[in-house]
């Protein structure tokens, strides 16, 4: 039987997307109390779900699905870690 996944900290949201994405505009908000109860949520009350607005020189001449795959890209192992649900606001 696996362990139950940690929950995932804004700092550390922060400190991949700057050194993958090298963002001009980062805010990085955690959801995770306003989806208690909901599916993915954990018993923590943090670090299931977020919300990214993100604006990086890396979009340049990109579709905005291309700018999220990007995003997610650089986000896969906090998803691996249980990160439950991201949003995405390119800005």
């Amino acid at each position: 039987m696996s362990a139950a996944p940690l929950p995932v900290r804004v700092h550390e949201i922060e400190q991949q997307l700057t050194a993958t994405l090298h963002p001009t505009h980062l805010q990085v908000l955690d959801e995770s109390a306003a989806h208690a109860g909901h599916s993915g949520a954990n018993a923590e009350g943090f670090g299931s779900h977020f919300r990214v607005r993100i604006a990086s020189p890396a979009f340049a001449g990109k579709s905005r699905v291309a700018c999220h795959r990007l995003v997610y890209d650089a986000m896969q192992k906090f998803i691996d870690q249980g990160l439950h649900a991201l949003a995405i606001e390119i800005v």
